[in-house]
């Protein structure tokens, strides 16, 4: 997967994510106005609002790690909402330690790096993520991880096989974006926590 490769993929994500957030958007505005109205409360109408509220975390977290990326910045607020919302209910709880704006660009590392580590969570746990001078770092806490070695190993050789899963496609992209920014992902782990940094 080469440079172009990823361009067009990210390309690709940016466009679903766009034309889906509009729809999304617009459901949930009918489920407001339908509340406004007194129209039918009930169970029925909770599930759907949670639904709609957790398919619209995740495009937009999905935005920003699968989409192009741009010299845009994020800030801290904005960063926080998404995971907020995309962890709301979750097996995980995740910690922003970075006050300050940051780059697109690395916050879509940072993510693909959050879905590496929620990949070997299943049972849930805790995530800090911090930035010291240009370097990140995600750590995973849990008192049980899963760790399939065949695919963390990707990270270091950018080689991913042919069976990678969907489900798995951040540990393929991920190190391809970090050596085309001039990085390098280094993973260290443990029986109950592991930790990314590039």
């Amino acid at each position: 997967m080469g440079q172009s490769t990823i361009d067009i993929g990210t390309l690709i994500g940016s466009r679903i994510c766009h034309d889906l957030i509009s729809p999304i958007g617009a459901i949930n505005n009918g489920l407001e106005l339908l509340d406004m109205s007194g129209g039918a409360p009930g169970p029925e109408m909770d599930l759907i609002a949670s639904s709609v509220s957790s398919a619209s975390a995740r495009i937009r977290f999905f935005r920003i790690a699968f989409g192009a990326a741009s010299d845009n910045s994020m800030g801290h607020d904005e960063i926080c909402s998404i995971l907020n919302d995309m962890t709301q209910g979750g097996r995980q709880s995740v910690e922003w330690g970075v006050s300050d704006a940051q780059p697109r660009s690395e916050v879509r590392m940072v993510f693909l790096a959050l879905q590496c580590l929620e990949n070997a969570m299943p049972y849930g746990g805790r995530i800090e993520i911090d930035k010291t001078g240009d370097t990140w770092t995600l750590h995973g806490m849990a008192d049980k991880l899963t760790v399939n070695e065949e695919i963390w190993t990707i990270l270091a050789t950018r080689d991913a096989p042919s069976t990678l899963q969907p489900a798995q496609v951040q540990f393929a992209l991920l190190p391809l974006i970090a050596r085309d920014e001039g990085r390098r992902v280094i993973v260290d782990s443990g029986p109950t926590h592991i930790k990314l940094s590039f």
